[in-house]
């Protein structure tokens, strides 16, 4: 009897071996094995975690972006700019300053073939200047405007045949606004990166290394954010130069022997371009805005014309570049030159007042004609530093409106109605 009972254990042993396999293999797969009894039975929601590992979450798809979503609006999370305050676009402002400018020219003793040119207010509308357009009388054989192929700048160029007796009035009409930098506000549109690199170049007359870079750096210290800079030159440039109202036009503009002899200023050629330096050597894009004073200022008398005429009121400013905010207005040149004019102490509070606005804001009693250097105008062999005056050439040399001996010209100014 106990043999047959061993035999019969024997036999039965692959059966339970196989289905102890089986009852194994829904375990393995599924890392949750159930008993028969309740594989019928709806199972209850979890209430606590029973795995070990997280479950896997399905990838992100790229957000997309259109016209009507654009990134700035709704950027990746995690990037900086969800960080940042929403983007907007500067809005235009609502008063406007029509002015009307007539320059009169008379070549005076001259003969033979002689070319003139004469600069043109900015050929691109922005938020703060709008050229309504040109009108000219005379008799010249040839005039028209010629534009430089980067856009810096526009001139109006015509030339005579025999100059004995050449006369030219040309009548442009330009309306303004002031112009004010908000750092509460972003702009949408960033530079051009070709426009960003020509600004931190040097040129003929204004460096970007070397005395430059290290006075940057005396000034800066420790400074990161590139307003904050900007206003540390700013400050800088105030304190340590002096305007000389004596120089002929805006000053040379000859920044690198101001830094060569240590002794900084002159006009606003020099001070503004002082400024523009020391910037582009610390890599923040900077440029001079060469144009011309058109009316009265509301901020201090010597800031404006007295009258319509604007013969001798040149005038150079400068701006330099952020991303995010774009070109920010400066004039510490127009700080210096109320010292010198008004007889006002440095510490006196309309100065400081002056000096807070000058930084962020542009009164446009002004209008910007270019912002171009190292100039090779149309039809002109030798090149120019800038162009503020007007430049004549004929068989007797070079000449520009200087010297009121080579060439005869006047500018009247008067705002008008539109």
């Amino acid at each position: 009897m106990k043999r047959r009972n061993f035999l019969a254990s024997i036999t039965a042993l692959p059966f339970f071996a196989s289905e102890a396999w089986a009852a194994k293999m829904p375990a393995k797969a599924t890392g949750n094995a159930k008993p028969a009894a309740t594989a019928g039975k709806p199972r209850k929601p979890a209430t606590r975690a029973t795995t070990k590992k997280p479950a896997r979450q399905a990838p992100q798809r790229p957000v997309a972006h259109t016209a009507d979503d654009p990134i700035i609006e709704r950027p990746p999370q995690g990037t900086s700019a969800s960080r940042l305050p929403p983007v907007k676009a500067p809005e235009p402002p609502n008063d406007w300053r029509t002015y009307e400018i007539i320059t009169t020219v008379n070549l005076k003793n001259k003969g033979g073939p002689s070319k003139l040119w004469l600069p043109l207010p900015l050929n691109q509308d922005t938020l703060f200047q709008r050229t309504l357009g040109h009108s000219w009388t005379g008799n010249p054989a040839n005039a028209g405007m010629r534009r430089l192929p980067d856009g810096d700048l526009e001139v109006f160029f015509c030339e005579w045949q025999d100059s004995r007796e050449a006369r030219l009035q040309l009548t442009t009409q330009v309306t303004t606004a002031d112009r004010h930098f908000d750092v509460t506000k972003r702009t949408i549109a960033p530079e051009r990166e070709d426009i960003l690199r020509r600004n931190l170049q040097a040129s003929q007359l204004i460096p970007n290394e070397g005395l430059s870079f290290q006075l940057g750096e005396r000034i800066l210290g420790r400074i990161k954010d590139p307003v904050a800079q900007a206003k540390a030159i700013y400050d800088w440039v105030i304190d340590n130069t002096i305007y000389d109202p004596g120089l002929p036009g805006c000053g040379t503009g000859d920044v690198r022997q101001q830094l060569i002899r240590g002794q900084y200023g002159g006009k606003s050629a020099d001070i503004n371009g002082l400024f523009v330096s020391i910037c582009r050597s610390i890599g923040i894009p900077a440029r001079c805005v060469y144009g011309l004073r058109t009316g009265s200022s509301r901020l201090f008398r010597s800031l404006g014309l007295g009258g319509d005429d604007a013969t001798r009121a040149q005038h150079v400013r400068a701006e330099f570049y952020v991303p995010g905010y774009g070109w920010i207005p400066v004039d510490p040149s127009d700080v210096r030159r109320t010292i010198a004019m008004e007889a006002m102490s440095d510490h006196d509070s309309r100065l400081i007042s002056l000096r807070k606005i000058l930084f962020g804001v542009w009164e446009m009693n002004w209008i910007a004609f270019n912002v171009g250097t190292d100039i090779t105008l149309p039809g002109k062999s030798s090149p120019l530093p800038f162009m503020l005056l007007p430049q004549l050439e004929s068989s007797a040399g070079n000449d520009d409106g200087s010297r009121p001996e080579t060439i005869q010209y006047s500018i009247r100014t008067r705002q008008i109605e539109i």
